[in-house]
């Protein structure tokens, strides 16, 4: 049984329409967002990701099976988080940052897209791969409509969640520190590392050693990410006053 079909069962959800899976989702997305306050830096993030998957319609395909588990391992992460487990090490800087008051939401929400990127999804597509009984080049156009997904979502946020226009300078070190991720390029790795996933499948030790190394780099550049910065007309105040308290000293 999934994370969804267990909520299914606590909540008492008759069966929703169009797409069972999708409504379950969607409704434990809603239930975790009720329950956090409106500065939360992960919430940042989750309200996008929710909007985009509710806007699935003629322009906006529906996630698929694929994407719909990828969800499933984020909602996986935030509710082993609240219940004071561990979350995935992808994932944890976010949660330890999420109320730190110079990181900004942009980039808790470019985070959280690279965690579902460089870590979730390739054990996803290996669980669905494992569920269907396929191989992972049949699941190349699926796994191109995630990244579909991904890119919407990276495009959503950085609409609206971007700073403001003082905050764009070039010169600025989180124009820079966010610059230098790029998602066709956590997508293309995390198709190469779901195929090793796969190919590893029947050596579980060296498959989960594998995963685990693909986590801790994910964390490592998520920490990265979220860098506390504040702008530089934030730090001149500090430092003149420093100054003229030390003339006042000599």
């Amino acid at each position: 049984m999934t994370q969804t079909e267990r909520f299914a069962a606590r909540t008492g959800a008759g069966p929703p329409s169009p797409d069972p899976a999708l409504e379950l989702t969607l409704r434990r997305m809603r239930a975790v967002r009720s329950a956090w306050p409106a500065g939360d830096g992960v919430t940042v993030f989750h309200r996008v990701f929710l909007a985009v998957l509710e806007s699935a319609g003629p322009a906006v395909p529906p996630p698929n099976p694929l994407g719909i588990r990828l969800t499933e391992r984020y909602l996986s992460a935030v509710e082993t988080a609240a219940d004071g487990g561990r979350a995935p090490a992808c994932w944890r800087p976010l949660f330890h940052y999420r109320r730190h008051p110079d990181v900004r939401p942009r980039q808790f929400a470019l985070a959280a897209i690279h965690a579902l990127t460089a870590h979730d999804l390739a054990p996803a597509v290996v669980d669905i791969c494992r569920t269907a009984g396929c191989e992972p080049p049949s699941l190349e156009g699926e796994f191109d409509r995630v990244g579909d997904l991904l890119t919407l979502l990276e495009e959503r946020i950085r609409e609206e969640v971007a700073p403001g226009p003082e905050l764009l300078r070039v010169t600025d070190p989180l124009t820079h520190l966010l610059g230098s991720w790029n998602l066709e390029r956590a997508r293309e790795a995390a198709w190469s590392s779901a195929r090793v996933l796969w190919a590893l499948r029947d050596a579980p030790p060296l498959a989960e050693e594998f995963r685990e190394r693909m986590d801790e780099a994910a964390g490592l550049a998520a920490r990265c990410m979220l860098t506390p910065w504040r702008p530089e007309t934030d730090r001149t105040e500090p430092q003149k006053l420093s100054a003229q308290q030390g003339s006042g000293l000599r």
